[in-house]
């Protein structure tokens, strides 16, 4: 075969197969998915207790099917909601968000923030989440309206933690809590949270946006039952068998979403030892609209008793 016309026909079936996988990728990435999981966290005889996690929503004014899909959450009539930050991707995006959050602010809350809640979003080529860190944060984008957004959590009666303890009753369980403002910014100050977690409390869970070890390290020895947290968008582009090439933080690829433990390799009962959920969430950035083998998700966590 000529060696032109080769080439030209290998460029062409190139050209074709990506374009292929562009598609795909950005229709999955508005295939929004429930997952569902039980965790053994709540005392004998308490009655089970449903937890909508919620992350990285990355909510932009024109994304109406995802607004509506959030606001379709609340037929759940979850317990409790959490909401693991990164809400937003655009100056107007506040309104959008509460709007979508809908009745799920009439349920008892708990929220912190991540970068994305700070920071305008910017054009970044994805290839970089896969080289190593270098420290460089987007600080250099306009703020985000995030007081306005803080400050309707807050009005509807969610506890929204910054570097704080809380405390919240849901039903006939008490929860002791801890959050902690973004570690991916360096935000966090753990020295504001560190200490024994209340041992009267029924639960005692905390939260953060990116679960960095340093992060987790810390809430599974002082105590806390379980750790929320979402930021790696589960890898976003993944490999079928494989599973996530990044995770945009210090935790290890396995667990960049899902339940899992920590340490990782501890078990229930053992000292110093939570449990971990890493939500995959909801969105991606404006700028790059696409999910490979990872769809987005919220995830209702029913708490059960331990065994």
């Amino acid at each position: 075969m000529p060696l032109l016309p080769f080439l030209g026909r290998t460029l062409g079936t190139g050209l074709a197969a990506g374009a292929a996988l562009a598609t795909y990728a950005a229709w999955e990435a508005r295939q929004y998915t429930l997952r569902e999981v039980s965790v053994p966290l709540l005392p004998a005889g308490h009655r089970p207790l449903r937890v909508l996690h919620l992350s990285d929503i990355h909510m932009a004014p024109d994304q109406r099917a995802k607004r509506e899909w959030l606001r379709g959450l609340a037929d759940l009539e979850p317990d409790l909601v959490v909401d693991t930050g990164d809400n937003l991707a655009h100056m107007r995006s506040v309104p959008v968000v509460l709007d979508a959050l809908g009745p799920l602010l009439d349920r008892p809350g708990i929220s912190v923030f991540g970068s994305n809640d700070y920071f305008s979003p910017g054009w970044r080529n994805p290839a970089r989440y896969l080289l190593p860190d270098t420290g460089h944060r987007n600080t250099h984008t306009p703020q985000l309206p995030w007081r306005d957004l803080r400050r309707g959590l807050v009005d509807a009666g969610w506890v929204h933690l910054s570097n704080e303890l809380g405390s919240l009753t849901v039903g006939d369980t008490t929860f002791a809590l801890a959050g902690i403002d973004d570690p991916h910014l360096d935000y966090d100050d753990l020295a504001a949270v560190a200490g024994p977690a209340d041992p009267t409390a029924d639960v005692r869970l905390a939260i953060t946006h990116a679960p960095y070890l340093r992060v987790l390290d810390r809430f599974a020895a002082d105590g806390y039952d379980a750790v929320l947290a979402g930021h790696t968008h589960g890898g976003q582009v993944c490999l079928p068998g494989y599973g996530a090439l990044t995770t945009n933080c210090d935790i290890e690829s396995a667990r960049a979403k899902g339940l899992h433990r920590h340490p990782a390799d501890s078990r229930p009962g053992d000292p110093g030892s939570a449990w971990l959920h890493v939500s995959a969430g909801i969105g991606t950035n404006p700028y790059v609209r696409f999910r490979v083998a990872c769809r987005p998700e919220a995830t209702l966590l029913t708490l059960v008793p331990r065994a």
